[in-house]
Parts: structure tokens; C-alpha cells; sequence
């Protein structure tokens, strides 16, 4: 399976901090948002991913991330000149997609749950057609929001709905079959100009190869669109920090836990950065699998 972190656009909403860098490059606590994403695709498994961003942008992700290579990955990069809706990756993407199956995340989402890599596992084990990922939410009206049958069977997926049908909001994590492409190449724009992802999500609830997940209790999911959803991310990643003594998103570990690195490769990460907290935590890591 092929993994896809969408972190174009513009972050409009996050001015004047995105005159300053993207916006999925900005703190979140103490590590850069797109570490949070990067993380989810790593521990489902997915180890072939493509960044997309825009020009401008670019060489930062390539400066902050690299090839991958250091945590046992492999990173690719390509450029969203105009961002055109979340479906737009897969037209993008097409040749690194190719025959494959393949997760897109969006670059600033934030997902956090202990038993949220297990469920991703599954879902990538069981998958067929399309898969999404609920959750419940109070302001369902900002997102695509499923209207569910008395059966539970998902009847309609509406994106932004002016009244809501239920306060299930489909979240920034899909998974796809190779036909994506395909249907991504039959859409028209929204009336807000967009290739909309929900128009994806609706031809495969119609052909019966749609599949829905709900992410329950004792997880959290977090669209850091708005900088008060950036603080309320920073603020629960500081608690949960402080009070767990571990790190979210951490994707060094990540990649040391997942088998992608060595314990001495690190190490090796680990040393140059021996003298500040991040660094510290990795020595910690690696000594205690010792």
C-alpha cells in the first residue's frame, strides 16, 4: 500500500503565521504538525509515501524530512501548483499510485488513541473499495457528515451540511483502492470550485464499497485548520506528554518501535541532539529496549 500526505494549500485561516512557513511545518507543542500524520501512516504499516505541497514550500519538507531513508522509509515529494480539493491528490499522484492501494491523510489532521494503529491494521487488512475513518463531533457542520440508516448502514455522506443529520464528521484518513484514480478523473468542480473528496466517498457508497469506521471513546482526532484548534492540539499533546512521559507523533521511535530502523541507527539520530529534551527522549527509548 502507497501512503499520501496532502499539506498544500494556502492556510488562509492560520494568517499571518503562514506568511511565515506552511502551515503543516508549524509547532504543534513541540514538534512540527506533519510529524503527526507522517506518524499515523508509519505505524499502519505504510511505508512508501508521497508529500504533497506546494512550491513555495517544497524544499522546506525536503530540508525538515529528507528521503525517508533515516527512519527506514521512503519519502517522495510533488508539487500541487493550484490547490484544487482534497481529490486532486489522486490525479497528482496517479503514477506513484499506479496499480496499488493507497491511504491519504491529510497533513493536518491529528490523530491520537491507543488502539488507533491496531484499528488502522485492520481496516487496511479487511479493505475493499473505500474505507473512512468517523468521528463524533459537536460542530458537525464543517465537515462531510454521514446520514446512517435505522440498520446503521451509511444512507449518505454530505459535505458541510447546513443541517446535519447526525454529528458524525468524516475524518482527514482514507483508504482506497487503485480505482480512485479513475473516479478522481470523472469529477466536476464544487461550486466552491473544488474536486471534493465526499463526491469520491458517494460513487463508492453507491457501488457498495464503502466502509466506515467509527473512531470511539478514548481517542481523540484533531483538524488543526484554525489557530484555536492548533492551541486546543498543543495544549492536549502537552498533557498527554507530561503526564504519560512519552511523546505523540514522535517519528524516530515510531520507526525504531515499528522494526524500520535499528536500535543503533537510533542511536545515531539520537546523538546529535543528546543536549535538548527531543533528544533526551530518544536515549531513553533506546536504552529502555535494551
Amino acid at each position: 500500500m502507497r501512503g499520501i500526505i496532502l499539506a498544500g494549500g494556502y492556510g488562509t485561516r492560520l494568517y499571518p503565521l503562514t506568511e511565515v512557513t506552511s502551515k503543516h511545518l508549524l509547532p504543534v507543542y513541540d514538534k512540527p504538525l506533519i510529524y503527526y500524520p507522517l506518524s499515523v501512516l508509519m505505524l499502519a504499516g505504510i511505508t512508501d509515501i508521497l508529500i504533497i505541497s506546494t512550491p513555495a514550500h517544497m524544499h522546506q519538507y525536503e530540508q525538515v524530512l529528507g528521503d525517508g531513508k533515516k527512519l527506514g522509509i521512503k519519502l517522495h515529494y510533488m508539487k500541487q501548483e493550484k490547490p484544487e480539493g482534497i481529490a486532486q491528490a489522486f490525479l497528482l499522484a496517479e503514477s506513484f499510485i499506479g496499480s496499488e492501494d493507497v491511504g491519504l491523510i491529510l497533513g493536518d489532521n491529528i490523530f491520537y488513541g491507543q488502539g488507533l494503529p491496531r484499528m488502522i491494521k485492520q481496516a487496511i487488512n479487511d479493505h475493499q473499495g473505500a474505507t473512512l475513518f468517523c468521528y463524533e463531533v459537536n460542530d458537525p457542520a464543517r465537515f462531510g457528515v454521514l446520514t446512517f440508516s435505522n440498520d446503521g448502514s451509511v444512507q449518505a455522506i454530505d459535505e458541510k451540511p447546513a443541517y446535519p443529520n447526525s454529528n458524525w464528521a468524516v475524518t482527514g484518513l482514507y483508504i482506497y483502492d487503485a480505482d480512485v484514480v479513475q473516479m478522481a478523473k470523472t469529477l466536476t468542480p464544487s461550486a466552491r470550485g473544488e474536486l471534493e473528496i465526499t463526491d469520491i466517498n458517494n460513487a463508492y457508497l453507491r457501488d457498495g464499497r464503502l466502509r466506515v469506521v467509527k473512531i470511539g471513546r478514548g481517542s481523540a482526532w484533531f483538524d488543526t485548520g484554525t489557530p484555536q484548534s492548533m492551541l486546543s492540539a498543543a495544549v492536549f499533546m502537552e498533557m498527554i506528554e507530561q503526564r504519560q512521559c512519552v511523546k505523540v507523533g514522535c517519528i524516530e521511535e515510531v520507526a525504531f518501535r515499528m522494526g524500520y530502523i535499528s536500535k543503533a541507527e537510533l542511536l545515531k539520530l539520537a546523538e546529535p541532539l543528546k543536549d535538548r529534551v527531543y533528544g533526551q527522549y530518544l536515549l531513553r527509548v533506546a536504552t529502555e529496549e535494551a
